[in-house]
């Protein structure tokens, strides 16, 4: 059996410290994939603009429990400025 790689957004391609992440928790990894690619773009570049490793590991946390709990998008951010 072929296993499906997990998506990427529009732009940015998904890092793979968050790919681990979501492979851990199968909610947020099936909430990640019924994501639009858009949405998905918006997680990955939120993440990859933290400037420090403490930040960006906090970040993809929050990305794994917000979308296991139904979160779409990131809260609370401009967005991603490379659409």
């Amino acid at each position: 059996m072929i296993k499906k790689g997990i998506s990427n957004g529009v732009v940015h391609k998904t890092p793979t410290d968050l790919k681990m992440s979501l492979a851990s928790n199968s909610l947020a990894l099936l909430a990640w994939e019924n994501i639009t690619p858009l949405a998905r773009n918006e997680w990955i570049c939120w993440i990859e603009s933290a400037k420090k490793s403490e930040t960006r590991s906090h970040r993809i946390e929050r990305a794994r429990t917000g979308l296991s709990e139904g979160k779409r998008r990131p809260c609370c951010w401009a967005g991603c400025p490379h659409r």
